[in-house]
């Protein structure tokens, strides 16, 4: 994720659609700002109603860069870029290095904090510990209160969950929720599913990574969990198997103009998907990954043929 990816659309590649888009800050970007912004789709949260954009932003590696300004300005425009298109949700973790800390620096600096709907995680054993990560989050991003807290890959989840279900009767954290990146460890995020009472849960789905489609999304509709969707390139290794190959004509017909486009809406389309969070360091990815956001989005129907055309690449 986060990495330049090519691909062709009706015969004008990704980095060139992007050219035209974002231009020498012509009227073509502000067309696509403007296009995102109005149309963004919205999911609701099952437990409240409180409804997200589809496409939200993670921080892994790409916003880990420490203090150098030359590394933390195309953050900076990453970020700007994200909330003028309509975006809100923001995902790190404290396993991510310096993720936490650029993202709440960059978000106070350009003033846009009560914007963003942050979401982070514990990741550590034992509840003083995890208390303690905790509060380092809250400080990193600059937050009084947490959007939403997760337990990281269920490590040490019965104690952490504990203290969390404490600290959103305070109203210290408004949503809670479990993690995990690999389908190896479906049984055991079912399993804790199926016997708590959560807010979220975020896991791995792609196009080429469809197993939580089994179990773990019809689970997490029917105990109104909402879904964040981490990995929705499979680790970017889609766009290796699409390199050099165009992107379908009939791609068009749900709006589709680019392959992150194409892999973004089949995620994002599945009913029980509340919101996906590809990270990136590059505004033009970020533009192009927004306008997946932006009806229409495939029906069953479609979402088959675009699993069988890419399976059969």
């Amino acid at each position: 994720m986060g990495k330049w990816h090519s691909g062709r659309a009706r015969g004008i590649s990704r980095r060139e659609l992007l050219r035209l888009a974002l231009g020498a800050g012509t009227l073509a970007f502000s067309g696509v700002a403007m296009a995102a912004t109005s149309s963004l789709v919205r999911r609701p949260i099952p437990r409240t109603g409180e409804s997200l954009p589809v496409i939200g932003l993670g921080t892994w590696q790409t916003f880990d860069v420490g203090r150098a300004e030359s590394k933390r300005a195309p953050l900076r425009e990453v970020l700007r870029e994200f909330v003028r298109l309509g975006g809100s949700v923001v995902d790190s973790s404290p396993m991510y290095g310096e993720s936490e800390g650029v993202a709440g620096d960059l978000a106070a600096e350009l003033g846009v904090q009560q914007q963003l709907f942050l979401a982070t995680k514990v990741w550590t054993s034992g509840r003083d510990a995890g208390i303690r990560q905790m509060e380092q989050s809250f400080r990193r991003l600059r937050a009084q209160r947490m959007d939403l807290m997760q337990v990281h890959n269920l490590v040490d989840w019965r104690t952490h969950l504990a203290t969390l279900r404490g600290w959103k009767e305070q109203g210290k954290v408004r949503y809670v929720g479990v993690t995990h990146y690999t389908e190896g460890a479906y049984g055991d995020l079912a399993r804790v599913l199926e016997t708590e009472e959560l807010d979220f849960v975020q896991l791995n789905y792609s196009i080429a990574e469809r197993e939580a489609e089994r179990k773990m999304l019809p689970l997490a509709a029917e105990r109104r969990m909402a879904v964040l969707v981490n990995r929705p390139f499979a680790q970017a290794g889609l766009f290796s198997k699409v390199r050099g190959k165009p992107l379908p004509v009939w791609a068009a017909e749900f709006g589709c103009a680019s392959w992150a486009q194409f892999f973004l809406k089949f995620v994002i389309s599945h009913p029980a998907v509340t919101c996906a969070i590809p990270a990136t360091s590059k505004v033009q990815h970020l533009v192009d990954n927004m306008q997946a956001g932006v009806a229409p989005l495939p029906d069953a129907a479609m979402r088959e043929r675009m699993a069988r055309h890419v399976a059969e690449l």
